[in-house]
C-alpha cells in the first residue's frame, strides 16, 4: 500500500510539471468523526458552515486542510447525494423542484435518476456508510486520499486526459449538467465508480467557490495519480505539445499576407 508521503510526492510532481495555478486536492471520505485529525479546520467548531466546493477552494488555493460533515456543510443537496444523512431521494427531488433549475418535476426526476445511475443503485439505496470528508492539498495531505481533484486550464487538463488515455485503459467518460460538478462528479463519483470524471464547474462552484471562467477540472480515483505522472507528456512522443504549450507558428509568411500589408510593402519598396 502506498503511503501518504508517496502521494505528497506525486502531488508535488504534477503541480510542478504542469505549472498548475493551484494545488491538486486530496479527498478522503470518512465513516466516523474519530477519523478527523486534531487541529485541522472544521467550520462548525467556530459556528460556521461551508459548502464542499468552498472547502476544495481553501485546500487548493490556501493550502488548508478542512473536514466537513453534514453539520459543517450548508449545501444540503450535496449532503443528501453524498448519503451523509438518511433522506429519501423523493425529498431530494422535491428540494430541486423548489430550486427551479429545471423545467418541471419530471425533469428533476430524470436528473436524479441519472445521478443515481452514475453512482450505482447500491450506493444510493444502501444505508449510509460515510458521514463526511477531509480535503487537503495533495502536496501535504496527512492521509491516504480516496479521490484526487485537479483544476487547471483546458490544455493542462487535456495533458492529464492524454496520460489517462495513453494505454486506453482509463479514458474519462463524463456527462455534464452544470450542477454538483466538483463535489459529486469531481469527488464522489471517481471514488464510488473508480473511474475518472472531467469536471466543468457548475453554478454553485462558480458562485460559492470562486472557480474562475477558464478553469475546468478532473477527478481521479486516487491511485491513478501515479499512472498519470508516469505517462504525462508521452502522447505523441516528440510531437507532444508539452508545457508551456508549443503552439504551431506559421512560417514563411510575407509582407503580401493581407491587402493592407501589401499596400504598405509596395510603398516601402518604392522608397528603396
Amino acid at each position: 500500500m502506498k503511503t501518504s508521503a508517496e502521494y505528497n510526492v506525486q502531488g508535488e510532481e504534477i503541480y510542478a510539471r504542469l505549472h498548475l495555478a493551484t494545488y491538486p486536492i486530496a479527498i478522503k471520505y470518512i465513516q466516523s468523526p474519530a477519523e478527523i485529525p486534531a487541529k485541522i479546520m472544521r467550520p462548525s467548531a467556530s459556528g460556521k458552515k461551508l459548502a464542499l466546493c468552498q472547502a476544495f477552494t481553501l485546500a487548493r488555493r490556501w493550502g488548508t486542510t478542512v473536514a466537513l460533515t453534514s453539520d459543517d456543510n450548508f449545501c444540503t443537496p450535496a449532503t443528501v447525494m453524498h448519503r451523509w444523512v438518511d433522506i429519501a431521494m423523493e425529498e431530494m427531488v422535491e428540494s430541486q423542484v423548489r430550486q427551479g433549475w429545471h423545467s418541471d418535476r419530471e425533469a428533476e426526476m430524470r436528473r436524479i435518476s441519472a445521478m443515481s445511475k452514475l453512482l450505482g443503485e447500491e450506493y444510493v439505496t444502501k444505508p449510509k456508510q460515510y458521514i463526511g470528508l477531509i480535503c487537503a492539498p495533495l502536496t501535504k495531505a496527512p492521509f491516504l486520499p480516496d479521490t484526487i481533484l485537479i483544476f487547471g486550464d483546458g490544455v493542462q487538463i487535456t495533458h492529464i486526459i492524454h496520460a489517462l488515455s495513453y494505454e486506453y485503459k482509463h479514458v474519462p467518460v463524463s456527462s455534464f449538467e452544470g450542477f454538483g460538478e466538483s463535489c459529486l462528479k469531481g469527488g464522489l463519483a471517481p471514488f464510488v465508480t473508480q473511474k475518472p470524471q472531467v469536471v466543468i464547474a457548475g453554478s454553485g462552484d462558480r458562485s460559492f467557490a470562486a472557480i474562475t471562467e477558464h478553469e475546468i477540472g478532473i477527478g481521479l480515483p486516487a491511485a491513478l495519480i501515479f499512472y498519470v505522472n508516469r505517462n504525462l507528456f508521452k502522447a505523441g512522443g516528440h510531437m507532444n505539445s508539452g508545457w508551456p504549450l508549443k503552439t504551431m507558428l506559421p512560417m514563411e509568411l510575407t509582407e503580401r499576407l493581407t491587402p493592407g500589408f501589401k499596400y504598405l510593402w509596395d510603398k516601402i519598396s518604392q522608397k528603396k
